[in-house]
């Protein structure tokens, strides 16, 4: 199949209801971080873009969101076609210009700080990463707190970055700047908003 084949299929088949779908998925899983909030396969990427992170950038992006592409998804020109033609999302330059950034390989991903952490007047500035996770039951266990979780939630997603739990602290202490995080699974979502408090489990 050609690039140009490749760019127009397998993006929304309703996309109108699909996108509102994945949409108040990410909201709900934003506003009970560490929860798995399911979603069908709505799109169809090229890969290695999955299936879940093709369908929350399909939602959340448009011609006014620069998007960055880690280097994994920076090399197929099929994924940048098919980011084009169904958001009409601009490639940003650098990390720190972008409002959504995909990673395809978050244990090789660089430095949170990397990323815009917005302002003091605008913190919404800051960019939203989208990081494509196996599961979120076989790497090391994070303890989260903070608004939306009752008392306390645990989740361990699959190739997190090596010191993940330290640059997370230090994005808590830029607040209300910094990061937010979505974690795209193949079953779903989760989401790890910039107001969560991660420790490490202890053994």
């Amino acid at each position: 199949m050609d690039i140009a084949t490749q760019a127009i299929e397998g993006g929304f088949v309703d996309p109108v209801f699909d996108a509102q779908t994945v949409f108040r998925a990410v909201m709900d899983a934003m506003a009970r971080p560490g929860t798995l909030q399911p979603l069908p396969v709505f799109a169809r990427p090229p890969a290695p873009l999955s299936a879940t992170a093709g369908a929350i950038a399909l939602a959340l992006c448009d011609n006014d969101t620069p998007l960055w592409l880690d280097l994994v998804l920076q090399g197929p020109a099929a994924i940048k076609s098919w980011l084009g033609f169904h958001t009409g999302a601009p490639l940003a330059n650098t990390p720190a210009d972008a409002h959504f950034a995909l990673i395809a390989t978050p244990a090789e991903m660089m430095a949170l700080d990397g990323f815009s952490q917005g302002t003091q007047d605008y913190p919404d500035r800051s960019t939203t990463l989208i990081l494509q996770v196996s599961d979120l039951v076989s790497g090391a266990p994070l303890l989260l707190e903070g608004p939306g979780i009752e008392r306390t939630a645990t989740i361990a997603p699959a190739q997190m970055p090596r010191h993940f739990v330290e640059q997370w602290k230090q994005n808590n202490q830029r607040f209300p700047r910094g990061v937010d995080i979505i974690l795209a699974t193949p079953e779903g979502v989760a989401c790890l908003p910039r107001t969560t408090r991660i420790k490490t489990m202890e053994a």
